[in-house]
């Protein structure tokens, strides 16, 4: 009898199943699990019946309560797929399914996966509810391949976690952590037409600038805490302009960036505004260190502060995120979805950074060789991620499902 090949069971796979994976993504996106607030647990237990009718066994690891509250969120479980085909290491695979709430200006149901011309629209279709897809059906494929004689070794997990958007502390480094995991390569979510292999880390900073109220009739008795913030943040706008002078030497990463996205303060319209909180967001790029990025701005915020006489400023910060950069052994994913990439998007599949920052970075952290793969288009703007209208391609979500199992089958199978 002649063996099977295991890369023509793989496209016969999912050529029969393309339907199927539709269906599958078009019902995690039609559950919410918008992070704030957070309240994931209902997804995730809906994305485990799911896979459970595909046929995989799903373990549910819910994060303890004073966890979830202590990262602003109102519950999480992670969700964890292993599939073992014989001895050798572990690739582990991870998606997030929480998402930003959907916002304005949306021409299709945010929570509806409508597709019109062969694109999906809906909130997570694209980030990364559609990994939870390729991820699952790429190893739907390569359990076929194995079953029609594939001598494959290692195993395959699928880590489906719920607070990307907040940091992902309570979810892939929970995870590894507590030792529920120990993998050897990872795969996190992204997109088809490249592979990504660095990118920034993130400070995000609650600033606080106190001053006195007082009655509007008599400002001078008062001490105006909103203008003393004014003056803070042109200068922390000035800072922002030479960042630009300040350049990455990865590809596709280019300065590092600041933006102050939340403000709020004041009593009443004729009462001397005695507080002002806002937040920014300061993007870290891999040649920089984070707690000297934080430690220089939050001394450039003090200073700014003491200006001001009778005014004090208060910075907290709320995440510090590491930037992503490769370690060794990364190389070996990065050949393996090459050359899967290029034999069937007919193109060469570069390497490059993004500015953004991921779940990516814990498992990087903790010495696990990481690369970003998965359904998706070139960037983050054509998929509209984060903002109204995000959609997915659906021949993208395909493709990139063959890729990522050719490229399992082809690192299982050097390990058999």
């Amino acid at each position: 009898m002649t063996k099977a090949d295991p890369r023509a069971v793989i496209g016969e796979t999912l050529a029969a199943r393309r339907d199927e994976a539709v269906r599958f993504l078009a019902e995690l996106v039609k559950v919410p699990s918008d992070n704030p607030p957070g309240d994931c647990a209902p997804h995730a237990a809906r994305a485990a019946l799911l896979l459970e009718h595909l046929g995989f066994a799903v373990e549910r690891h819910p994060v303890p309560q004073e966890l979830v509250r202590a990262n602003g969120m109102a519950s999480c479980v992670n969700l964890v797929v292993r599939e073992r085909f014989g001895p050798g290491p572990i690739i582990a695979c991870n998606a997030h399914g929480d998402v930003v709430p959907p916002g304005e200006g949306w021409t299709a149901d945010p929570y509806g996966a409508e597709v019109r011309n062969g694109t999906m629209y809906g909130r997570g279709a694209a980030v990364s509810k559609s990994d939870f897809a390729s991820y699952a059906f790429a190893l739907l494929a390569l359990k076929a391949a194995s079953a029609a004689g594939a001598r494959l070794g290692g195993a395959v997990e699928l880590h489906f976690t719920y607070d990307e958007e907040v940091g992902g502390q309570i979810g892939p480094a929970w995870l590894l952590a507590q030792g529920i995991t120990r993998p050897d390569y990872a795969i996190s979510a992204g997109f088809a037409y490249g592979i990504t292999i660095a990118h920034n880390g993130c400070l995000h900073l609650e600033v606080e600038v106190s001053g006195k109220s007082g009655h509007a009739a008599e400002p001078a008795k008062g001490v105006d805490a909103l203008e003393a913030a004014s003056a803070i943040l042109g200068d922390l706008y000035a800072l922002r302009r030479g960042y630009a002078a300040i350049r990455s030497r990865t590809p596709g990463i280019k300065s590092p960036t600041l933006v102050v996205g939340l403000i709020e303060g004041g009593v009443n319209t004729n009462v001397v505004p005695d507080r002002v909180v806002f937040r920014l967001d300061r993007r870290i790029i891999p040649e920089e260190d984070p707690r000297e990025v934080e430690s220089t701005l939050t001394a450039a915020l003090s200073k700014s502060a003491a200006r001001w006489p009778g005014v004090t400023l208060s910075a907290r910060r709320v995440l510090l995120a590491a930037p992503f950069v490769p370690i060794p052994g990364q190389e070996k994913l990065v050949a393996a979805i090459r050359r899967s990439a290029r034999a069937l998007l007919g193109e060469d599949v570069p390497t490059h950074g993004v500015p953004l920052y991921t779940d990516a970075r814990h498992y990087s952290a903790a010495g696990v060789p990481t690369v970003l793969y998965g359904a998706g288009p070139r960037t983050l703007e054509e998929a509209r991620g984060h903002r109204a209208d995000e959609n997915l391609r659906l021949d993208d979500l395909h493709r990139a499902t063959e890729v990522l199992a050719l490229s399992l089958l082809d690192l299982l199978t050097a390990c058999a």
